[in-house]
């Protein structure tokens, strides 16, 4: 008989899940999950119909009609109910991919182009061009922000569930996997390389530390060995970090523009991006390079 998979098999850990997702979205996305491994779909599909609803929210937010907005923010909560989705239902059926990894990553940047486009149409009459300037420099930030959250959580995980659990990417194995692929038989992976690439570069090149301690436990044949006693010493010391890799997420700031369209002010939603969320991030990278900086000293001394 098959076993059968429950709610907490389709989690990463407990360590990195923030609890608006551990009580609303996690229980959704698992029996979505469920529904479209009964009719065979693929992960990969559920990312593209959780891009088409999150893109279509971002529609909904050019307008001025509340009506329309909350249409909007339903869409919104639908299409992340979908991206939890995608990645239980690849964990349920072991249809793991990077070109999957690649394609997810970029939905919640898709989602988020056609929001702040909404917002800046929306409010050009009355800003001209500076919403859009404002909107340009709070959509850079933010995918920055995403981008270092995700970064880290998944570093925490390697700590938590080994390399196979963990989702980290290293641009130099990237680059190697570019040149080994052909255009030919892996079309769609040597595009998605073209972008992937640099996202990770940029990612290694903001918190240069956690490169450094990751290069410092690989062996020789370029494998990774993490000795058990440093293994959980630096989960413990990573995992109170995380709440501000979640804050960086998604729950944060769409509760924050949900309230300033309620208010009819979304303008006030970038402001927010620029600084609340700039001072997140900052205060996380310092606090995590300094983390990393000890136990790469630990780990050399140990050597």
């Amino acid at each position: 008989m098959e076993k059968k998979i429950t709610l907490q098999d389709t989690l990463k850990s407990q360590d990195t899940e923030e609890w608006i997702d551990l009580v609303f979205y996690r229980p959704i996305g698992y029996r979505w999950a469920l529904f479209f491994r009964k009719i065979n779909v693929r992960p990969n599909t559920v990312t593209i119909m959780s891009i088409i609803l999150g893109m279509t929210a971002g529609v909904m937010f050019y307008f001025t009609d509340l009506r329309l907005n909350m249409i909007g923010m339903l869409l919104l909560v639908w299409a992340n109910s979908l991206d939890s989705a995608d990645g239980q239902l690849a964990r349920m059926t072991g249809q793991y991919s990077r070109t999957g990894r690649i394609l997810d990553g970029a939905a919640g940047d898709l989602w988020f182009f056609s929001i702040y486009a909404g917002i800046c149409l929306q409010l050009t009459p009355a800003w001209g061009l500076w919403i859009w300037i404002l909107g340009a420099a709070a959509g850079y930030f933010h995918s920055k922000q995403a981008a270092m959250a995700d970064y880290l959580r998944n570093f925490h995980l390697l700590f938590v569930n080994g390399r196979n659990g963990s989702e980290l990417d290293d641009s130099k194995d990237l680059k190697e996997r570019a040149k080994a692929i052909s255009w030919k038989n892996d079309g769609v992976e040597k595009l998605f390389m073209l972008f992937y690439i640099p996202y990770t570069k940029g990612q290694e090149d903001w918190i240069p530390e956690v490169r450094k301690l990751k290069n410092a436990m690989k062996k020789d044949d370029g494998n990774m060995e993490i000795p058990v006693g440093f293994k959980d010493d630096f989960r413990r010391e990573s995992r109170p970090m995380m709440k501000y890799t979640n804050i960086l997420s998604f729950n944060t700031r769409v509760i924050v523009m949900f309230i300033t369209i309620f208010a009819h002010l979304p303008w006030i939603y970038f402001v927010f991006e620029l600084t609340i969320m700039n001072i997140v991030l900052v205060y996380m990278l310092h606090n995590y390079g300094n983390i990393c900086k000890r136990f790469n000293l630990r780990l050399r001394g140990d050597n």
